[in-house]
């Protein structure tokens, strides 16, 4: 059981744009998230980690990293 697993959650709400939330959608699409929520934990805990000096374990490979910046400009974000 990893810590996350372990830690108490809590609910809230995040208002985001529609067609943020429609890009994410697609995005996501055909990859280890499975919800936009799963997608913004992720990306909320990656933040945070950069921003406090954690470096965290490679966690994709090379060709992972291609197909996220990819998609990513392929969304218009790179």
């Amino acid at each position: 059981m990893t810590n996350t697993e372990k830690e108490e959650k809590v609910v809230i709400k995040i208002e985001l744009p529609k067609t943020l939330y429609e890009k994410i959608k697609e995005f996501i699409k055909d990859s280890e998230w499975k919800t936009v929520e799963d997608f913004a934990l992720y990306v909320l805990k990656r933040v945070i980690s950069e921003a406090e000096g954690i470096e965290e374990e490679e966690v994709y490979t090379k060709e992972e990293e291609e197909e996220i910046k990819r998609r990513l400009r392929a969304l218009g974000y790179l």
